[in-house]
């Protein structure tokens, strides 16, 4: 991992860490802190959640999988992350789906014009909050990405803040100064606007949607309405749900196959490397598939046969 400083549009500086795949020969390109491949790669850009989070440097077992399948991997502290001062935090008051996400694009196309990463073989990738930049990302700007893997992601951020859990309650003032108020008529435009849900025409990437039916944040809902609304559109998707899980996948068993099926997916549209599925990557596992299964590599055959229709 190595770390790179990128610069939004706007000049923001954006704290991001860079991983190239194992074994790819290396080279200094001007401008540039760290090596860069000698020929551009694949790549993942994997978003963190929070958004009032970070990523650091050092080891990321995310990072060391996905290199290991052949990807450069970047994550990148956009405006909002935590640990960067109040103003880096505030610059992503009401900014989802706009300069929060501009920050993302920024660093994509920093990597490309740097020759990281292929142009047409970038994928976006991220949990929660990352889940939903996954979504945006598909969305809003449906020609800078190849794939995208949105795990308990939000779809729509009126109904995200509408079924806040009660433990969240006190959190409720920050959600709106930091995301919108969902009780004005500006703040519902805003959100209404930043949902990737108002925008689902445009995806264009294939699509890999993980949620866990427990979740009490980020409820199943948000997966099963862009789910339904890409259905009615006739895009395709695919769609893993686990009944035992909750905000991400705590089983063992669940997270190997649901990391499983993501690389299978990630291989098909990037090229990289990939273990192929087998029924024994799902033993154990409470995992469904409720559309999409066939389109996943070896996934169908796999999946046990209650798990997918």
């Amino acid at each position: 991992m190595h770390p790179v400083v990128v610069k939004a549009r706007d000049q923001l500086p954006l704290m991001s860490y860079l991983t190239l795949p194992a074994g790819v020969e290396t080279k200094q390109a001007q401008g540039v802190d760290a090596p860069v491949p000698q020929q551009p790669v694949p790549m993942v850009l994997l978003v963190h959640g929070g958004p009032w989070g970070r990523d650091a440097f050092g080891y990321n077992s995310m990072h060391q999988w996905l290199a290991n399948r052949g990807y450069a991997v970047l994550s990148v502290n956009f405006r909002g992350s935590t640990g960067f001062g109040k103003k880096h935090v505030n610059a992503g008051n009401l900014e989802w789906g706009k300069k929060m996400q501009d920050d993302l694009t920024d660093a994509v196309n920093w990597a490309v014009e740097n020759g990281i990463a292929q142009k047409d073989k970038v994928a976006i990738m991220g949990g929660s909050y990352g889940g939903y930049a996954t979504l945006a990302g598909l969305t809003m700007t449906p020609d800078v990405y190849a794939a995208g893997v949105d795990i308990v992601g939000p779809s729509n951020i009126m109904t995200l803040l509408s079924t806040i859990p009660p433990y969240w309650e006190p959190a409720k003032k920050m959600f709106y100064t930091r995301v919108g108020d969902p009780n004005t008529e500006e703040g519902k435009a805003l959100l209404t606007e930043a949902s990737p849900l108002t925008h689902v025409d445009n995806i264009k990437a294939p699509l890999l949607i993980g949620q866990g039916a427990n979740d009490p944040r980020v409820k199943q809902a948000e997966s099963d309405q862009i789910v339904q609304a890409m259905k009615a559109k006739n895009i395709p998707v695919t769609y893993v749900l686990y009944p035992d899980e909750g905000h991400g996948f705590a089983r063992p068993p669940n997270r190997m196959s649901f990391f499983g099926v993501s690389e299978a997916f990630l291989a098909e549209h990037l090229g990289g490397r990939y273990q192929p599925l087998s029924e024994d990557d799902f033993e154990n596992s409470s995992i469904q598939v409720p559309e999409g299964a066939g389109n996943v590599p070896g996934l169908e055959p796999a999946l046990p046969k209650a798990g997918s229709n």
